[in-house]
This record gives C-alpha cells, structure tokens and sequence, in this order.
C-alpha cells in the first residue's frame, strides 16, 4: 500500500531542519535525490497537491531515520506552488516503514501527521533566530510536552 502525504508545514530553513533531523534521532541527507517509500502509487489514497504519482520518490534531500533499515524516508521537496522553499513528502503506510521491519519506523520519529517534527523545526527556526540577535536562549520542557524557549 501507498499512503504518500504532505506534511502540513513550510520549510525554508535546511540548516534548522538538519538540526530538527538531529534532535528526533534522524540524518539530514543534503543532495539525496529519492526517499524510500512503498515505491509506487496504487491508487487507494489521493496525491499530495501539485504532485503527480511520477515525482513520488523523487526529491532534493531527505530525512533518514538513523540506524535503520526498514523506516522509510522523508523526501524534501521544491514547493509546487512557486513560493520559495520545501514541502515535505512521506508515506505514513504502517508508520511509515516496511511491512517486516519491527524497529522504529518515521511516525515513531516524527509524531502522528509530522507533529513532533513540526514543533521540533519551529524550535529550531526560533532558537537560530533569536540567537543571531544576541540573544541566549533556554528551552524547558513542561510536563505535558510542550516546550517553553526563553530568550534574552
């Protein structure tokens, strides 16, 4: 099965999303050209928006779950809306791993629908932002996961 979807959020930054990749136990492949996926589209889920089943697997980088052979991988994408920047692309299918791999798949990593990557990359944007303004910055985790960064 093909489940390939969008992951709902702009990236514009490749450096804070390599820090991101770091941080959810992933590598930031720059210049990787394909993600591993199921490989092919069997019809039973709708395209990601402006791709055609041919681009699925096709990409410029892409996010690898470390030491792993089973996880699929996460293509970064040139938008296809002719804004500047990357979209990403990932088949959820199974947690997005194959179907005899039992370690840990890219939803283990990146959270149901992307969540824990898209809070992790917003960290990062803002970190690397109030930094370049002189600022230090301090990140706390509260109990129920969400996370407070501090900057002065």
């Amino acid at each position: 099965m093909s489940h390939v979807a969008k992951i709902e959020m702009e990236i514009k930054d490749l450096d804070a999303l390599a820090a991101t990749a770091k941080a959810l136990g992933m590598e930031f492949k720059r210049g990787q050209q394909t993600y591993k996926w199921f490989g092919r589209s069997v019809g039973n889920y709708a395209l990601p928006e402006g791709f055609t089943a041919a681009e699925l697997g096709k990409c410029e980088h892409a996010l690898k779950v470390k030491d792993s052979w089973g996880a699929y991988e996460i293509g970064v994408v040139k938008r296809r809306d002719g804004k500047p920047g990357y979209t990403l692309l990932w088949d959820f299918w199974n947690g997005g791993k194959d179907y005899s791999y039992t370690g840990r798949g890219l939803q283990d990593c990146v959270g149901k629908d992307g969540n824990k990557l898209k809070q992790e990359y917003a960290l990062q944007v803002g970190t690397r932002w109030a930094q370049k303004q002189g600022m230090r910055v301090t990140r706390t985790r509260l109990e129920d996961g969400r996370v407070v960064l501090r900057a002065s």
